[in-house]
Parts: structure tokens; sequence; C-alpha cells
């Protein structure tokens, strides 16, 4: 079930803090075939309640802070890239190649929001950035000789199946591992109000797009020192760092370079976005990561997960509905159809800042490092195993206009959704705004 006390198990949390959740109901958000307003209030509440447990073990206190959701927050916030404003200008969500097309027997879904994945998508079809001459490239050819072409030049499209259709083991939905019995760093604890769970943490973030920054977001609003390293050469889409970039310091670096190495001798989080396998090629691999940080809490979030063909295989939350049956699921007779959020990176987000807060906790009474896995393939599994969406009595949910918040940064004025992440005691907001991508120095504070 797609419910909190299944994501909680997830994670490995005591099953009697549960009973410390409650939630105001709104039957109208994130209407949709599969239950996703389900999936996103059990995302959310799972990662409010590993914050509500950590703050209460580091600031000594007798009971966990209650955790209290409201759907109309969580439904703004799975959906907040659309209502983002930037001095009142709506930023594009998906570029006008990102979508689904007719193949000759069935239908791709292709994503080039990135300008070398349009490129790339290009190139195997031998026609320019013309919607006519795209669509009838694609319409010649079959489904899987599309995915499969595309994909070997580097580009990204995949063939809309049926969850029948799509075989791949999910595996679990949080994946979670000791590496070895050395001691962490000890966290000192956090100071005054609001409740900081993560004050003090020293987050690395090597993640890209929504769900790692989505995560990595979360935990720097309970207090986290985040910094987000991006290599030279691939800057981040500006709108979307707008949106994900709050309470984060952002710098680019080489990976490979010393600078990066001090700051992983000083790091207790790592989370990674990158396809499997493509760290450890520069010396990044979990094993390596530990070793040389003992006690580091290292995360591997990834589109397809670790096993499988597809495993080595980059992949965006679009694609993955498509691939995995949910487009089939979500469209009408003939034509496939879409969440009504990208609700696998955003649900996989709140799950992997969760696992985070968790191993915090696990740490802190036996020691050791830990292995974190996430991918958008299990969360999309677990949504595809849940139950229909039961029948909800409620309050009404009237748009997002309530959990939508203004404030002045030096990316200008922004409108952006407020945080779903609420405990008694915590925090409310973020303490700092998003600055420009890459301008921050790449040293802790």
């Amino acid at each position: 079930m797609t419910d909190i006390a299944s994501a909680w198990s997830a994670l490995g949390g005591d099953p009697a803090l549960v009973a410390r959740v409650s939630a105001v109901v709104r039957p109208g958000a994130l209407g949709a075939r599969l239950p996703v307003r389900s999936l996103a209030r059990a995302c959310v509440g799972a990662c409010a309640l590993a914050a509500a447990e950590l703050a209460a073990l580091r600031a000594g206190l007798a009971q966990v802070p209650r955790v209290r959701l409201d759907d109309g927050a969580v439904a703004t916030a799975f959906t907040g890239e659309r209502h983002l404003l930037v001095d009142g200008r709506a930023p594009a969500t998906f570029a006008p190649l990102s979508r689904f097309w007719r193949a000759s027997d069935g239908w791709v879904r292709t994503h080039a929001n990135y300008p070398h994945h349009k490129e790339r998508l290009l190139s195997v079809l031998g026609v320019p950035d013309d919607h006519a001459r795209v669509a009838a490239a694609l319409a010649k050819r079959p489904a899987r000789e599309i995915e499969e072409s595309v994909y070997a030049a580097g580009g990204l499209a995949v063939a809309v199946r049926t969850p029948e259709q799509w075989t791949a083991a999910p595996g679990p939905l949080v994946e979670r591992k000791r590496l070895g019995a050395a001691h962490a760093r000890a966290l000192p604890p956090p100071a005054g109000t609001p409740l900081l769970p993560a004050a003090g943490v020293r987050v690395l973030d090597l993640t890209r797009v929504i769900a790692g920054p989505v995560a990595t977001r979360t935990l720097a609003l309970l207090g986290a020192d985040v910094l987000r390293v991006d290599p030279p050469g691939l800057p981040e889409l500006p709108d979307q760092h707008a949106d994900t970039g709050f309470g984060k310091r952002s710098t680019v670096l080489d990976v490979r370079s010393g600078r990066f190495a001090e700051l992983l001798r000083g790091a207790d989080v790592v989370v990674t976005g990158y396809r499997p396998g493509a760290l450890d090629r520069l010396g990044l691999s979990p094993a390596e990561l530990t070793a040389r940080r003992p006690g580091l809490v290292v995360v591997q979030l990834s589109a397809w997960g670790t096993d499988g063909p597809w495993g080595g295989r980059r992949g965006f939350d679009s694609l993955v509905q498509a691939a995995t049956g949910i487009a089939a699921v979500e469209g009408s007779p003939g034509r496939p159809g879409a969440l009504p959020a990208q609700a696998l990176d955003h649900g996989t987000g709140y799950l992997l800042a969760a696992a985070v807060l968790r191993a915090l906790t696990e740490r802190s009474y036996d020691g050791g490092g830990r292995l974190l896995r996430l991918s958008l393939a299990r969360t999309a599994a677990w949504l595809l195993a849940g139950r229909a969406p039961a029948r909800e009595s409620g309050e009404p949910y009237d748009g997002p206009e309530l959990w939508l918040t203004e404030s002045d940064s030096p990316l200008g004025r922004l409108r952006y959704a407020r945080t779903p992440v609420r405990f008694a005691g915590g925090p409310v907001d973020w303490a700092r705004p998003p600055g420009p991508w890459g301008a921050d120095a790449a040293r802790w504070e």
C-alpha cells in the first residue's frame, strides 16, 4: 500500500511512531487513476516523521514531535515547478520536443529539455528542429527501434509500455546497507528554535533536475549546510535551479580536484544522482567514499535502479512513467497520459531526505557509514502496486494559493511553494533563497 506506514517501514522506522502523524485530507488534490495523493502524502509524511524523530533525539525531547500533513500543501509542493514565478515570469517546464509522439506501432516519449539531448535526438532522426519534421520521422519507425537508436546516440526516448510489458524487477523501495563500523563526526545539539534536526550536518549535493535537488532542498530546510557541486561545462537550467536551490549554496568544481577531496573530508552526507557507475570511474564509489571519509552516509539516486539491463541508462520522471506502464494506465483509449505531477521525482526526493535523516538517527546509536539507494523506477513500482484510490472525505481543495508565498532573492522576486514538511516546533521556510547557479565558494560554512 502507498501509505505512511509502508513508507516508514521501508525506511526501517519504529512502527509505533506512525501514530504521531495526522493529516488534513483533501480529496480534490492530485486526482488520478493511480493512488498519487496517497503516495505523495506517504512520502512527505515519512520525511516529516524522520525529521521529528531526529529532532527529538538531538534536542533530548521526551517525545517525538507531532507531524501534521495537509494534502493541499503536499499537492502544491509536488507541482511546485509549475507555480514558480521569477519576477512575475513563469518558467517553461518542458521543452517543445519533450512529449509523446506517435510511432509506427505505438507511442514514444522523448525528453529534450537539455540542449545536448535535443541535438542527439535530432541527429538520430536526421531532421531539423521542426515539430512537423520530427513527428513525420518518428511516425515511420517502431517505438522500440526509436528507443534503442536514440539511447545509443546519447539521447532520451522510451517506448510507451503497459505495466505487464515492463518486466524489470523493482527491488526494495529504499535499499539500506551499513558501510563499516567507524564512528562519524559527532554533531552538537541543535540550539534555539525552530527545531532543526539536520543542523550542523554537511551535505555534498551531486544531483541534478528534480528528485535529488528536492531531497537536498529539504535537508537544507531542516538546517543542513548543503553545497551543490556541478562539473564545469554542464550548467543547470536556470529556472530549475531557482525552484530547487532554496537553502543551498552552489559551486562548480571538478570532483577529481584536491578542493573536492578537502570538502569530502568534512562531509557527513554525499548525495549522488548520476547514472550508476558514472562516479565509480572517478573514484567516487560508495566503498571509496567511505574509505576516504569513514562514517559517511552515501546516497545513490538513479532513474532505473542499479541492476538490470537499464541500470546504466539516463532517465527522467516522464520517461519512467512511460516505460513502466503509468502513462498507459493514466491515458485514454489510443493515447498515453501522465500523472498530475512529476510524482516519481518529488516522491522519491522526499523519501531520499527521509532515508538520510533516518540514517543519521541510526548512526548516532551504532556508528558506521550508510549506503542508501533509491530510484524513480522503484517508486513507480510502489505506485503501480498500490490500491486504486479510495473514496475519501475531507476538506475542499480550491487550488494552490494558500500554500504559495513570495520572497526577494538574488535571482529576483520569487513566488514559490511552501514546504509541506511540517512538525511541531520545526521550520516553516528556508533560511536563504536560491542564488545564482555555481556562484558560491567551494567551502563549508
